[in-house]
């Protein structure tokens, strides 16, 4: 599938998503839906496989990891460091703190994004920031920093080097091919120097109060 049709679906999905969001009076909504749909064009929220399995690795500070999935699926696996928020829960006054702040950046995810997708496009149109989105979710990360699959001997350098690092990162991370393939079978359809991540920014809201 073209990379415009995969946006466009992305768009109207989230859009009907914008759209059917109940009106929350106890925290009013700070972004328009173009707001949010220029947001979502742009793929600001999405934070990639291999920068979140750099900062793991290096036991980076600044990052809190949110699964947004049921309790049940948590308990059966999470990423390290992992807290609990399952989608239904979101807006609960108890996770308020946790989710606007501009302290740590929290990263979403889910077995795929849909769900993760859904979390993040709330707290945005709340106005919250340093929210982000785990890109391809757990069936990505399984499958490029877990089993990651091994480039030819021609390829690029820089391709033999993401390979390596994601090998690496991937056995620190404790991976292993019985438990991560029950992981994808879950998915909610949705040597050589390391590659060099880079670190989104902070974002600032895009309108209102």
């Amino acid at each position: 599938m073209k990379p415009r049709v995969i946006l466009s679906i992305s768009v109207v999905s989230l859009g009907l998503l914008i759209a059917a969001v109940p009106q929350n009076t106890t925290h009013p909504y700070k972004l328009t839906a173009d707001q949010l749909l220029e947001e979502v064009k742009g793929r600001q929220q999405y934070f990639s496989p291999d920068e979140l399995a750099d900062m793991l690795v290096n036991k980076d500070p600044s990052i809190q990891l949110i699964d947004v999935r049921s309790a049940d699926e948590f308990e059966k696996f999470s990423l390290p460091g992992a807290i609990n928020i399952p989608l239904t829960d979101l807006l609960s006054d108890q996770y308020s703190d946790v989710l606007n702040q501009d302290v740590k950046m929290n990263i979403f995810y889910s077995n795929g994004t849909v769900d993760a997708n859904q979390a993040w496009l709330i707290t945005r149109q709340l106005g919250f920031e340093n929210n982000f989105v785990l890109e391809g979710g757990l069936n990505h990360w399984v499958e490029t920093i877990m089993n990651p699959e091994k480039p030819a001997a021609t390829n690029p350098n820089e391709e033999l080097a993401r390979y390596d690092f994601r090998l690496a990162a991937g056995s620190a991370l404790g991976g292993g091919g019985a438990v991560n393939a029950a992981i994808v079978a879950t998915g909610d359809q949705g040597g050589a120097p390391k590659p060099i991540v880079k670190k989104p920014a902070k974002k600032k809201a895009s309108g209102g109060c």
